[in-house]
């Protein structure tokens, strides 16, 4: 629930900040459930030294695997049109794989027939 500006201590140095409402219908609207547990200064450090790739709550904005490297690609042979496509997992055999343009044209994919 959203209310007033709180004050929090930060888990990093101690210090009291304040979690302000218009914080908290951010944080409600991203869908977060836990308070913040660093001061801004703190958070801002802690930015700093994990690199520019997070924003201030600590979260990825890469765009690769999460990690900091580009994601591996895989080559494969589409199982209608024939042509080469390049995946973005290693595909294990016991299921067609399509290029990006077979798979947009399949009906509704395989999500509903594998839930």
């Amino acid at each position: 629930m959203i209310s007033m500006d709180k004050t929090l201590s930060c888990r990093d140095c101690g210090q009291s900040f304040l979690f302000t409402e218009g914080e908290q219908e951010f944080f409600a609207s991203r869908g977060f459930m836990n308070e913040p547990s660093r001061c801004p200064e703190c958070r801002a450090s802690r930015k700093a030294s994990r690199g520019a790739d997070t924003d201030s709550y600590g979260a990825s904005r890469s765009y690769g695997s999460g990690y900091g490297r580009e994601r591996e690609m895989y080559s494969v042979t589409c199982a209608t049109c024939g042509n080469e496509a390049r995946v973005p997992f290693q595909p294990r055999g016991d299921r067609p794989v399509y290029c990006s343009d077979c798979f947009s044209k399949q009906k509704g994919g395989y999500s509903s027939s594998y839930r």
